[in-house]
């Protein structure tokens, strides 16, 4: 594989990465909520989710969704529903006082944690379908094919990883600030009207 071609897969990759989707908000819901304690088990659950979705197209999901309607829009209900209950379940999540914030943060196990990144981030068809509508622009066909996806999945996979936990380290930062139940109250509903959002939109996308 020609460098000019990872190089451009990782420009590209870095960008949308980049931009907020259900992942992030995740993410920053739970780091604004736990604190940083919470950033390895969502980045881990985020890795493998991207992990799961990445192989599922290269072994040919992808294409399966795109050609079946009915699959794609169960795998789409089901995703967007669990968005919807995360967003709810943050709405209500009960806020702590400075003094309880280790309280706070036992409210959420860490297996919890990362089993909801996991299962945003896996049960997403919109990646599935969009990772293979996505590698084949940056593949070198005079090169092998199976190495090239092999190094492209495991660039994404760093460059998700990373995106993650800059994202979880950036609201744990914030969340030393907001020390009072009427702030920290608002910051789950907004972070819950966010998830449930994006649950909305799940629900609405459809494919070209």
């Amino acid at each position: 594989m020609a460098l000019d071609h990872w190089l451009a897969f990782v420009a590209a990759s870095a960008v949308l990465l980049a931009i907020p989707g259900p992942t992030v908000l995740l993410v920053i819901s739970y780091a604004l909520g736990h604190g940083r304690r919470s950033a390895t088990s969502t980045v881990a659950g985020v890795a493998l989710g991207d992990f799961t979705a990445m192989t599922a197209s290269m072994l040919g999901l992808g294409a399966l969704l795109a050609a079946s309607a009915g699959l794609f829009t169960a795998l789409r209900w089901v995703g967007a529903a669990y968005l919807v209950f995360l967003g709810v379940k943050l709405w209500c999540a009960p806020v702590g006082v400075a003094d309880s914030a280790d309280a706070v943060v036992k409210v959420a196990r860490p297996g919890r944690i990362f089993l909801h990144a996991y299962a945003v981030t896996a049960l997403n068809p919109k990646s599935i379908v969009f990772f293979i509508a996505f590698l084949p622009q940056f593949l070198d066909s005079a090169a092998p094919v199976v190495p090239q996806l092999v190094i492209f999945e495991v660039s994404f996979l760093a460059l998700a990883t990373l995106n993650a936990l800059g994202y979880a380290l950036l609201a744990s930062a914030a969340r030393r600030s907001i020390r009072r139940p009427r702030v920290q109250r608002a910051v789950n509903r907004v972070g819950g009207s966010l998830l449930i959002g994006a649950g909305a939109l799940a629900a609405a996308w459809r494919t070209g």
